[in-house]
């Protein structure tokens, strides 16, 4: 009688099934028909081996690779001394693999084409991998991979990569010569003008018009890149008063034509009147447009909306730009309607909203709007909060935005704007490699001199996979992306001239990820980082990290820094490579997850207040960018909670969110939380908890998941994380 085996099976494609004994039998009976009879196994000995190797899976607590169950087959069949069947097993494998390695990109363009591959798929929660453009841009995705692999990257970068010892980021965009994120240098293209697809673009004559131009500029910019990028409110607020004379005169015409006296308070009003109309109707663009616009990825432009009142000087300016975000705010506490006409919480565009002296206390100027901000976080999840406070004493005095989610630019002295302030808008990042410290941890055997010195290897193996990334743009022409190199995104460098200058002397940074920061202490202590006696042990590491990137910024010039790598589909990746070669460490790699950068691991109890605290002294060794968040209940009936929130931090930690959940059942109208089940075959599954519906395309569940909000479900990793957070509040 056959073992019934529930366990799950990896295919080379990614696609995760059920484990099937019969093709085990059938292989084998494959191999058995190509021997003389004499050297056959009768059928007894064939089930038997099928039999034995399924008893083997059934033992698995994880997926099993397709290649370690063949490898199982070839030991059981020698050790029923079918040596003649095994050799004519391992010849067929061997011609499978030959005919795999000449058509692994066909088939992996295949399976994305049927819905198969499962990592692909879901590799991008904002990404729906049904669609056209999407799977388009994943074809061309699996071409870059492909010649990545093959002739790109040198072999052990590659076996590192796919062995989940270090992560080389986006190579489904390596063969283009792209670069990762930026802060858009919006005040220089609309107060200078900007060129988009060969048509001069002037200095917008309205707020209404400079905030159509900026939608273009951002759907051009995110064609032409692969990570995030964002822009600040503070360069469309001197538009406002553009607007307001431009408006003024029309009033007053319009009076003289009809004969009305010239009331200054009357004329005041009406033009304040319409004034406030344009800016709902220009924010209404800019939040509208960056969602329904679809760029050549297949997603909406990955944009954050940066929102800093101290950016323009005090007085009208200011409180044009308190005008701008007020309306920000009261649009994304709306949301958007979805094709059923029901208001859903949209991904994007990212808000961050900054804390500082005249917004964060009852009698500030602008308290108001930070009520008003932290109603639309207890609703839609935005904005995420920056510590004006905090970030100063960080970075030099200087309070700015990240690139996107969390990718942080350092502060540089050879950068400066003309006014002597240090320059941010027109940098970029190179790109990411990630270091997975887990596997470092596991591989010294918590012998303490053998983890200092693989970390030391490992990390100059991400060092050379990350010079691979700034060679690669080395040699680029500013004519790959007129809209990026040419016309004021990010410089403004002649047609045929190399990019190669701002990729040194700080332009530009190239980023050290990590990830798994928990499960390494709870490997090489037995404790939490949390925990008083491993946590100088955790910032001993990542201290290293910023000492190796100093470093190598010391002798060749070029910004490296330390990233908090927000771990999608990755985090499932590396939980299943360290699982396959370590085995299931209780504690350690018992989930389908690793736990994001320096974060406390999200089934840990700790309260809200200690978490922030407690993660504000790693925040500070990871200067190219990291983020942290606190899980809360609905707090849209405890407002004061959520304010009280804001203002610890803005005393303690630079840059952090909360994170609550917004979903919506189709079928039965429900608006509270879907839940996560286990289905018959263990598999984690979406759940309606009052009609009990479980079809994904009729709900809609959004999530922050690394530092933004994801709506388009998770691979099964994410999906345990998700599932075991814990709430802090």
């Amino acid at each position: 009688m056959e073992a019934e085996v529930k366990t799950n099976v990896i295919k080379r494609n990614g696609e995760e099934v059920t484990f099937d004994i019969s093709k085990i039998s059938n292989a084998i009976r494959a191999a058995n028909k190509e021997v003389e009879h004499i050297h056959q196994l009768n059928e007894y000995q064939i089930e038997a081996v099928a039999e034995k190797i399924a008893r083997r899976v059934t033992d698995y607590t994880h997926a099993v690779n397709v290649e370690d169950i063949q490898d199982m087959v070839e030991t059981g069949i020698m050790e029923m001394r079918g040596y003649e069947v095994a050799q004519k097993y391992v010849r067929y494998r061997y011609k499978r693999e030959l005919a795999r390695k000449s058509n692994t990109t066909d088939n992996g363009i295949l399976s994305l084409i049927d819905q198969a591959n499962e990592e692909v798929k879901q590799e991008n929660s904002n990404k729906n991998p049904v669609i056209n453009s999407t799977q388009r841009d994943y074809m061309a995705g699996e071409v870059s991979r492909d010649l990545t692999k093959r002739v790109l990257l040198p072999e052990d970068i590659v076996r590192a990569h796919e062995e989940g010892i270090i992560h080389f980021h986006d190579s489904d965009y390596f063969a283009q010569k792209e670069h990762n994120c930026d802060l858009i240098n919006l005040e220089d293209m609309l107060q200078n003008g900007t060129v988009i697809s060969e048509t001069m673009i002037e200095k917008p004559h309205s707020f209404f018009t400079a905030c159509n131009v900026t939608t273009q500029i951002v759907a051009q910019v995110a064609s032409n890149q692969y990570g995030g990028q964002s822009f600040s409110l503070a360069h469309l607020a001197p538009f406002v008063d553009i607007s307001r004379q431009k408006i003024r005169k029309s009033v007053i015409e319009e009076r003289e034509a009809c004969g009305e006296p010239l009331d200054e308070a009357i004329i005041n009003k009406v033009t304040e009147r319409r004034l406030a109309e344009e800016i709902r109707s220009g924010i209404q663009t800019i939040q509208y447009q960056l969602i329904t616009l679809m760029t050549c990825n297949g997603q909406a432009p990955f944009v954050t909306m940066f929102m800093y009142l101290d950016e323009v000087p005090e007085g009208q300016t200011r409180d044009d730009l308190a005008a701008i975000i007020r309306e920000v705010l009261v649009q994304r506490m709306q949301g958007v309607k979805n094709e059923k006409g029901v208001w859903i919480t949209p991904a994007f565009p990212k808000l961050i909203y900054v804390l500082d002296e005249d917004n964060i206390h009852e009698d500030s100027k602008y308290w108001d709007l930070t009520q008003l901000a932290a109603k639309c976080t207890a609703k839609r999840m935005v904005p995420d909060y920056i510590s004006a406070k905090v970030q100063r004493k960080l970075k030099k005095g200087s309070v700015y935005t990240c690139m996107g989610c969390r990718s942080f630019l350092t502060v540089e002295e050879t950068q400066k704007n003309p006014d002597g302030s240090y320059k941010f808008y027109g940098r970029f990042n190179q790109g990411v490699v990630t270091i997975n410290l887990v596997d470092v941890a596991l591989s010294s055997a918590k012998d303490m001199d053998a983890f200092w010195k693989i970390l030391d290897e490992r990390l100059e193996l991400c060092h050379r996979a990350l010079r691979c990334r700034h060679e690669r743009l080395k040699g680029t022409v500013s004519d790959v992306a007129p809209i990026l190199w040419q016309y004021g995104a990010l410089a403004r460098l002649k047609k045929g001239q190399k990019i190669d200058e701002l990729l040194y002397n700080g332009y530009s940074t190239i980023s050290l990820g990590y990830a798994g920061l928990y499960e390494m202490c709870k490997y090489m202590t037995g404790r939490s980082h949390t925990d008083p006696e491993a946590k100088d042990f955790a910032l001993a590491v990542m201290q290293r990290l910023n000492d190796k990137c100093a470093e190598w910024r010391a002798a060749e010039n070029i910004s490296y820094s330390v990233y908090g790598t927000p771990l999608e589909s990755t985090t499932y990746k590396f939980a299943k490579c360290l699982q396959k070669r370590f085995g299931i460490v209780p504690g350690v790699t018992d989930k389908n997850y690793i736990t994001n950068s320096y974060h406390v691991h999200v089934s840990e109890k700790i309260d809200a207040f200690s978490k922030l605290k407690f993660e504000a002294d790693f925040q500070k060794l990871s200067p190219g960018g990291a983020i942290s968040y606190i899980e809360v209940p609905d707090m849209q009936n405890n407002i004061p909670a959520v304010l009280s929130v804001m203002k610890f931090i803005y005393e303690n930690i630079m840059y952090a969110e909360l994170n609550t959940k917004s979903d919506y059942c189709e079928v039965c109208g429900y608006d509270g939380e879907i839940q996560i089940v286990e289905n018959e075959s263990g598999k984690l599954i979406w759940k309606c908890p009052n009609c009990g519906n479980t079809d994904q395309d009729k709900m809609s569940v959004a999530r922050r998941t690394c530092g933004y909000i994801g709506t388009q479900f998770w691979n099964q990793g994410r999906t345990q994380e998700i599932k075991d957070r814990v709430l802090h509040l």
